[in-house]
């Protein structure tokens, strides 16, 4: 169910809707991001961390598979499920913690979650970036059960 789609004309204006959103949401709140690389997923989650109010350096876990920003006001979470071949590698790897939303501490952001089909079983927010001419991105903002 899409709720909210904008169109944005560079790094900076994907940023900041993501900074913006920033301040609507509580902890415990996943996050799964969609796009082709390169379409921003990495941009999206800068800005949402600097809404939060943290100064984090945020870069993306492609090869760490998880890292973790904190100083703002919870606690970030941002894999990269792109390395993976199956939910159960990343239950393996303990990944499946940050799904329970009764207990998690801050929130979760998810970069390709179609590697681990089946791992977010919980409710949560789908973002998908669509790159379009030059700069510009589609975003598109919605709930998921």
């Amino acid at each position: 169910m899409n709720i909210f789609s904008v169109i944005t004309n560079n790094e900076e204006e994907t940023m900041l809707v993501a900074e913006k959103l920033a301040g609507t949401v509580g902890k415990g709140v996943v996050f799964t991001l969609e796009g082709d690389l390169g379409a921003g997923k990495t941009h999206f989650v800068k800005g949402f961390v600097k809404g939060l109010g943290s100064n984090a350096l945020v870069t993306s876990p492609t090869f760490t598979l998880l890292n973790v920003y904190e100083g703002g006001k919870f606690p970030v979470y941002h894999f990269d499920m792109y390395r993976l071949s199956s939910k159960e590698e990343a239950e393996e790897l303990g990944f499946d913690e940050y799904f329970d939303l009764k207990n998690i501490d801050g929130i979760v952001f998810v970069e390709w979650p179609n590697q681990v089909e089946g791992l977010i079983n919980c409710q949560h927010i789908e973002v998908k970036i669509e790159k379009l001419d030059g700069d510009k991105r589609k975003i598109s903002i919605g709930a998921v059960k």
